[in-house]
């Protein structure tokens, strides 16, 4: 989780995928957000939407942070106890620890330390350069592949399970939003097709888009080229043909119209439903952006957990859904960028136990290790950078 956080910013950024909308769940306005939810509604804020106070505003997004950590190394920790792995140590950021505790009977501490944005559960037998016994049941290095797989996989996957608690509570809380009509930002591709203010976009490339998600997905994954898009014109069906732009002008966006959202209740079957498709929409458009960016079609927007903070905290000042919904969008990305296979990162351990498991045959320990040391470098390097640039301001 540590190494997510160093490299989460590149996936980060100020442009919209849709408009120059910047709504968040909740129908708050933000100038930089992560790229998968800049531009998409989600959570509605109802009129008694508690707001955090002022002076609260950026402890509680730094809390927040520390929550997705947990999380995410509790996913880690439990599944090793469960399958009889001895976990050494869990911690709350590392250097000098500030506290300490471990439970009668049990071989766990558990700590904060001094520095925060790092998280991290020590296993006994995951470090290859340390002596482990062969017969330890209680190690990591003897447990079966299978079992080593589901260890690694908790941690990505809590955080993919507690994005829907997040959205959930959101919804919960302000409802959500339902496009109704668009605005047409002048200069912009939906301008050059001609839609219109007023419009209200019903489906693009013929498959109808009842919400948010489905909208953004379906125009990120064909940015560059003609699609049609149907819309309803004072109460007529009409389709044009707009080609949403991965370079748009500075504050508009793909396809360059801003939504006029209301706000609708929920109740908890539907809050459910939602807060179960939710972190699936938003990692498949992580996918898309990523692919985009592999490909040199997109540049990377940085921002590190500095600059999250700051969009937590203006979050956070427009009321209690739309800071659960950015924090469940967080959470989730947690989930993707800890699966991709980058040394360091769990997608990566992944990989090296995938080769177990089909081979049969264990990958040199030892160089595995210093792969992910390497990468943890390049991800440590990367953090240092895009914070010094969140500090100035960008």
């Amino acid at each position: 989780c540590s190494a997510a956080w160093a490299g989460l910013g590149a996936l980060a950024g100020p442009d919209c995928p849709l408009g120059a909308d910047r709504s968040l769940p909740g129908g708050g306005r933000m100038g930089v957000v992560l790229r998968v939810s800049v531009g998409r509604p989600v959570a509605g804020a109802g009129g008694g939407d508690y707001k955090v106070p002022a002076p609260m505003k950026y402890l509680i997004p730094i809390l927040g942070l520390a929550v997705l950590m947990i999380v995410h190394e509790a996913g880690h920790h439990l599944s090793a106890r469960f399958f009889g792995m001895r976990v050494v140590k869990f911690s709350i950021g590392f250097g000098p620890p500030l506290f300490k505790f471990q439970p009668k009977g049990s071989t766990t501490i558990y700590q904060v330390a001094l520095i925060p944005f790092i998280a991290y559960v020590q296993i006994a037998g995951m470090n290859p350069f340390e002596e482990s016994d062969p017969a330890d049941k209680g190690s990591y290095a003897n447990a079966t592949v299978l079992a080593r797989i589901a260890t690694i996989f908790a941690g990505p996957f809590a955080n993919y399970l507690f994005a829907s608690v997040l959205f959930f509570a959101a919804f919960t809380v302000g409802g959500k939003l339902q496009p109704t009509a668009i605005k047409v930002v002048a200069g912009s591709a939906a301008a050059a097709a001609h839609l219109q203010t007023g419009d209200q976009i019903r489906a693009v490339a013929g498959k109808p888009t009842d919400n948010f998600g489905e909208l953004v997905v379906a125009i990120r994954a064909r940015l560059d080229q003609p699609v049609p898009i149907e819309v309803e014109r004072q109460g007529q069906r009409v389709t044009v043909t707009a080609t949403p732009t991965s370079k748009p002008a500075k504050g508009q966006g793909a396809l360059g119209v801003e939504f006029l959202p209301v706000h609708v209740k929920v109740g908890v079957v539907e809050a459910t439903k939602l807060a179960i498709k939710e972190p699936a929409v938003f990692a498949a458009t992580m996918v898309v952006d990523l692919g985009r960016l592999l490909t040199g079609r997109e540049k990377p927007q940085l921002a590190g957990p500095i600059g999250i903070v700051k969009d937590a905290a203006r979050a956070a000042e427009q009321g209690a859904s739309v800071f659960l919904g950015l924090f469940g969008i967080i959470s989730t990305v947690l989930c993707v960028f800890n699966l991709l296979p980058f040394p360091a990162l769990d997608g990566s351990r992944l990989v090296f136990l995938g080769y177990e498991l089909i081979t049969r045959r264990r990958p040199n320990a030892k160089l595995e290790a210093q792969l992910h040391a390497v990468g943890l470098v390049v991800l440590f390097s990367l953090f240092l950078v895009v914070s010094f640039f969140d500090i100035r301001g960008r």
